[in-house]
């Protein structure tokens, strides 16, 4: 779906933004009576994702006057689109401002690099299937459904106790275990919810996290990929109906 139809669609339902009320005059703040939906769920991108405040809290859309108000922040961010508060304007800017509007929001250009869906051959699902059917109780297919646009798959295969996708500028490895243990941890929730542990083996960023009965490991091996890109990337990893 076109990122900024859908921006303006969330615009129409309503929007909410963490601000602090000192941030107003008084005479703009109006208190109203609202509910909030705990059972909308949202879906971003053909993705599941349960939107988050910056201490990793779950936002619930708020309900007011039959109309739906959208948490703007947590699904700019799932979009790639930034979004920002004007303090001295009083303003949310989404994107970029506008010329004279405050300053120009510049986003992360990896960031915004955005996804592609991977396509895979009949003879490199065949490969998939194989490596996953070499272990016991783990041969169910998992796979990296999208990638970093410009990104290139180029194998997978079993190693050890994990099968490996190798792709020009990541690799992502899913194994019965959880080899973070004995690192020092950094804990992140992905867009999806779910949750998971930047670790650095060797000097290398890597992202894990539990999917199903197994774990997910990510990591890009000459950097290429910046933090925020696998983290998108993670939440497109599936079970594949190869």
């Amino acid at each position: 779906m076109n990122t900024k139809k859908w921006i303006a669609a969330a615009m129409v339902a309503g929007m909410t933004l963490s601000a602090s009320a000192g941030a107003y005059a008084a005479a703009n703040i109006e208190t109203i009576k609202a509910q909030l939906n705990h059972g909308l769920g949202f879906v971003v991108n053909g993705q599941t994702y349960a939107p988050k405040d910056a201490s990793g809290n779950s936002l619930d859309p708020i309900v007011y006057r039959d109309t739906t108000y959208l948490p703007v922040r947590a699904l700019g961010e799932a979009l790639n689109v930034p979004v920002t508060y004007d303090a001295s304007a009083q303003k949310v800017v989404i994107g970029k401002s506008g010329s004279g509007s405050g300053p120009v929001v510049k986003p992360d250009p990896q960031a915004s690099a955005g996804l592609v869906n991977v396509t895979y051959t009949a003879e490199q699902k065949q490969a998939a299937k194989k490596a996953f059917a070499a272990f016991d109780g783990f041969t169910t297919p998992y796979a990296p459904m999208q990638a970093v646009k410009g990104d290139v798959f180029r194998s997978v295969a079993a190693g050890g106790d994990s099968v490996t996708y190798v792709f020009d500028k990541m690799k992502v490895s899913i194994a019965p275990r959880d080899d973070s243990f004995g690192y020092d941890l950094t804990p992140v929730t992905l867009s999806n919810g779910v949750k998971g542990n930047w670790y650095k083996p060797a000097g290398t960023d890597m992202l894990t996290f539990p999917l199903g009965d197994r774990f997910v490991t990510i990591f890009s091996e000459k950097g290429t990929l910046s933090k925020a890109q696998i983290q998108q990337a993670a939440v497109h990893v599936a079970k594949a109906s190869f």
